[in-house]
């Protein structure tokens, strides 16, 4: 009986550690993913398709205002700002992560940022009734801000709350709702739907739909337990709030681990930005999620969507189906990043940031050849074609989603509301860099611009290779103690961190044991 009874309590307690996918799981999942990371991508190509009825809704409000038709270049700068707008609303969201992630929670975060995309949803909406081109600018801006916060905040929220066994997977499902977001803007963008004349500020406007049903649902699911366990220190709550995701009373064993990291971190509190860019501890970390945010936006991603058109045109295809190979490429992109969902623990972090970036880079090497010989040669149209499907297969199962998981898992709880306003910031900087840099680019150096992103994905790829470790599996101390040996971080004992003022924080004796029980 005894036996059987110690049996039950291992198993229950390695079924602990391992975790599984529970009703209220997959339902903060789905809510907070589709509520906030869907319109993150629904935005990024809702006015593509009807950006032409959009000129002329600028054009024919300055006519009814000034008598005269707008100047081409005047017109020109302002569908650049409509446009460069969002990225930079993007990077100010970011800036904000940290301050209320730590004041209201990740939760509270979600739901007070949906009240940014409700409002610019309604001012986009009604832009056209209103007779206003500057509201949408502003909207752009607004919902920028909107973006910023969620592409941060959902990540973070959901890594914090999923067992580890499972937290690569449920990492990703942001960045899946990002590409169907993507690939619904462009299927309603469609000419027959809404990408007309009459349908384009509803169009803009439908980006308020998914805020308010997250607005109305989220509330009843829990707040990340290692925020009220380590932030706000009511170990009650959080413990209700892990028994409810895991479906079982016995959390203990997270508890424990929870309980660690806030012993470890007493003395750190909240690192600031400022902080953690010269705290040597993380120094690696910090260099690590900026490489590959600056590899993530910087790789050629927007090159590969803008060039998409004319190289499948060049392939014979119809001019009139266009919009549709823009769809068919979004569906790819969706197809791939659902795929990395189910691979993302088998296969681990490394090996898909590394085959992402590689078949990237090697398809962008490619893609240049085929690109300067296609008018002398025949097939290589096709061989263009095939490239760019790799490319958006590579960048779907490595180089896109497992960036934000990574920010997640290599920081402790005191440090990680900074990391992703560090991550975020880079990540929307560089987005904003080449939205601005790219027609330059293009105009002087035409295909050989694909070179400079191969150059930058085999940079990527090489500084992964020998620097960034494998997370698949493991709790957040652990990985922190991997990279507290690539920091050259020494570890004290008790005794010398009471003598030694200038130790530093967050490695004390009893965290290596604690570490070394659960290996």
């Amino acid at each position: 009986m005894e036996m059987n009874r110690g049996k039950q309590e291992s198993s229950s307690v390695e079924e602990g550690r391992k975790g599984r996918m529970t009703l209220t799981l997959a339902l903060v999942t789905l809510i907070s993913a589709f509520g906030s990371s869907f319109q993150y991508g629904y935005n990024v190509s809702v006015i593509n398709s009807p950006a032409p009825y959009m000129q002329d809704f600028y054009n024919r409000t300055y006519i009814n205002r000034h008598g005269v038709p707008m100047d081409t270049s005047f017109q020109t700068l302002l569908w650049s700002l409509t446009v460069s707008m969002y990225p930079l609303g993007g990077f100010f969201g970011s800036l904000m992560v940290g301050p209320l992630v730590n004041s209201c929670g990740r939760k509270g975060t979600l739901l007070i940022n949906n009240l940014f995309s409700i409002v610019a949803a309604v001012l986009m909406g009604t832009s056209e009734m209103a007779k206003t081109f500057e509201v949408i600018i502003v909207s752009r801006v607004i919902v920028g801000i909107y973006a910023g916060l969620a592409s941060n905040v959902v990540p973070m929220f959901l890594g914090e709350m999923s067992p580890r066994n499972l937290r690569g997977a449920i990492g990703v499902v942001p960045q899946l709702f990002i590409t169907l977001g993507i690939l619904i803007a462009q299927i309603l963008g469609l000419t027959v739907i809404l990408g007309n004349p009459e349908g384009w500020p509803l169009l803009l406007g439908l980006t308020g739909i998914p805020s308010a049903f997250q607005l109305l649902t989220l509330p009843f699911f829990p707040e990340s337990p290692r925020y009220l366990l380590i932030q706000k220190g009511n170990e009650d709550q959080a413990r209700q709030a892990l028994q409810r995701l895991r479906g079982w009373d016995n959390v203990d064993d997270e508890i424990e681990e929870m309980r660690q990291e806030d012993k470890s971190e007493k003395e750190e509190g909240h690192l600031s930005v400022l902080t953690l860019c010269t705290f040597r501890g993380l120094r690696w970390q910090l260099i690590s999620i900026i490489i590959m945010m600056m590899g993530q936006q910087l790789s050629g991603v927007n090159a590969i969507f803008y060039y998409a058109d004319r190289i499948f045109l060049s392939a014979g295809v119809d001019a009139n189906s266009a919009q549709y190979v823009t769809v068919s490429i979004g569906a790819i992109n969706v197809l791939m990043t659902f795929l990395a969902v189910f691979i993302v623990e088998s296969l681990g972090r490394r090996i898909l940031l590394l085959a992402g970036f590689g078949l990237c880079c090697g398809s962008c090497a490619v893609l240049t050849l085929a690109l300067n010989l296609q008018n002398t040669v025949s097939w290589m149209s096709y061989l263009s074609i095939a490239c760019v499907i790799i490319y958006i297969i590579g960048h779907a199962i490595g180089a896109s989603p497992i960036p934000f998981v990574m920010i997640t898992e290599m920081f402790l709880q005191s440090s990680r509301p900074a990391a992703f306003m560090v991550g975020g910031s880079v990540h929307w900087l560089c987005n904003f860099t080449v939205g601005l840099v790219f027609l330059y680019m293009e105009a002087g150096l035409g295909a050989y611009c694909f070179l400079i992103f191969c150059g930058i994905c085999l940079a990527t790829m090489v500084y992964i290779f020998f620097i960034v470790p494998e997370t698949k599996n493991k709790t957040f101390m652990e990985i922190n103690r991997i990279m507290a040996r690539r920091n050259k971080v020494k570890i004290h004992t008790e005794a010398e961190q009471m003598m030694d003022l200038q130790t530093i924080p967050g490695m004390k004796a009893d965290k290596p044991e604690v570490l070394g029980s659960e290996l």
